[in-house]
């Protein structure tokens, strides 16, 4: 008997054979082969790395910085003059700050950003030694108690604990980096030190500050490589510490409250933070379209509380209308695009965690900015980086810019490196006569 060839599904090969497609080699269909060409040009792992990476970073960052400058002064002229100053004060201390932070920026981007590391520990003290202080002998400011007066300059020492707790935390974790899958070496010592980091924040009832400083943590331990039953079981400790700390404040309560639409009359008495949030939602719907025209602004005639630094976003709103919001919104994607490529294109876990937390609070930080200008989110104190005034925020976010630039600039050959002035092409040798 002469056993009949088991048949293979489909058209059999013309050489007779079975040759099998590997699932590897199979093109995904539909919208998943969408997708996955869409992120795959996100990340632009597919093309060579060229310098238009740095300069969008670079361009993003000017660019905002620049509007920010502009809406500062149109922002904050009308109130400046009720108060008895020049219109232009705040706009020229804001300028000031801003020459501060482009060259601090500048230094960075031409270095090696590697020597952080050795300075990661001492910059923690430092931070700490300053949060401290503020408790001690800081001023406080609409209940906020965030600033220190050394040597006439008033800091804010919170918003520096953004990057130094970004450099700590790569250069903690890159070193631990074949112990991840352990738990002591996970926790032990990034949640002390970023827990007293939020606590001592926390003090100054800086609630928006500590969001983002959580945000940068959990970036950290993301970006790093800990596995995800740890960053789940991590995050979910965050989130009953956060309902611990809300339920804990009647300032914090009444911001939910309000935001929900149930506020009792106790906090529409003491806080009303609808005022705040129903005034900066008429600035975006008078702006319409269009914009009423820059200076044109109603609302910063003393209707809306920190027009020139929590909520600039509705002046931009209203005197530059839809447009104007929507070209912020884009140059925020752009520079987040960027920095994302810098990230993935890493192969050092320090510069890989470091780019990512820089990534995670420049832009979580500006998304919950515009999510609570436009109520998507309770109120919470969180400034608008590059565009609200405040000399701290606006320095520190320019030099996150430019250890990003740093690393972008560092994964590039070094022929097609930027540089500040242009290469001199060699004389010509003279012939000998």
């Amino acid at each position: 008997m002469v056993s009949t060839p088991t048949r293979t599904r489909g058209k059999e090969p013309r050489d007779g054979k079975n040759k099998a497609t590997p699932r590897a080699a199979r093109q995904p269909k539909g919208l998943r082969r969408h997708w996955r060409s869409f992120w795959e040009s996100l990340e632009g792992k597919s093309k060579a790395p060229n310098s238009s990476t740095y300069y969008l970073i670079l361009g993003c960052a000017l660019a905002l910085t620049a509007i920010g400058i502009m809406m500062v002064l149109s922002a904050s002229s009308v109130e400046a003059i009720s108060e008895g100053k020049s219109p232009y004060a705040d706009a020229l201390k804001q300028a000031v700050f801003g020459v501060v932070g482009l060259v601090a920026m500048y230094v960075i981007s031409r270095t090696n950003v590697n020597w952080m590391k050795k300075l990661s520990w001492w910059a923690l003290g430092a931070v700490v030694v300053l949060l401290a202080l503020v408790q001690v002998m800081g001023n406080s400011v609409n209940g906020n108690k965030n600033w220190i007066d050394i040597g006439g300059v008033t800091l804010q020492p919170s918003e520096m604990s953004k990057l130094v707790l970004c450099v700590w935390i790569a250069a903690v974790l890159a070193r631990k980096q074949k112990l991840l899958n352990r738990w002591m070496h996970v926790i032990i010592p990034v949640v002390p030190g970023a827990g007293l980091v939020i606590g001592l924040v926390m003090l100054g009832n800086d609630l928006g500050t500590v969001i983002v400083i959580a945000a940068i943590a959990a970036a950290g331990l993301y970006f790093a490589g800990v596995p995800g039953r740890m960053l789940g079981i991590a995050g979910a400790v965050g989130i009953v510490g956060a309902v611990l700390a809300t339920v804990s404040s009647s300032n914090r309560i009444c911001r939910i409250t309000s935001w929900l639409g149930t506020a009792s009359a106790t906090c529409t008495e003491q806080f009303d933070f609808d005022f705040q949030s129903t005034n900066g939602m008429y600035g975006l719907a008078q702006g319409s379209w269009t914009g009423l025209g820059l200076g044109q602004s109603r609302q910063k005639y003393n209707w809306l509380p920190e027009a020139h630094n929590d909520f600039i976003f509705a002046i931009i709103g209203e005197e530059l209308g839809l447009m104007g919001t929507i070209v912020v919104l884009v140059l925020f994607a752009i520079l987040g695009i960027a920095i994302f490529r810098v990230v993935v294109r890493q192969t050092d876990p320090f510069q890989r965690t470091l780019a990512g937390g820089i990534m995670v609070w420049l832009l979580g930080q500006a998304s919950m900015n515009m999510a609570v200008v436009t109520q998507l989110l309770p109120v919470v104190g969180v400034p608008l980086p590059f565009i609200s005034y405040g000399g701290s925020a606006l320095i520190m976010s320019l030099c996150g810019v430019g250890v990003v630039l740093s690393l972008a600039r560092g994964q590039l050959p070094p022929q097609q490196r930027p540089r500040f002035l242009p290469r001199r092409s060699p004389k010509p040798a003279r012939k000998r006569t």
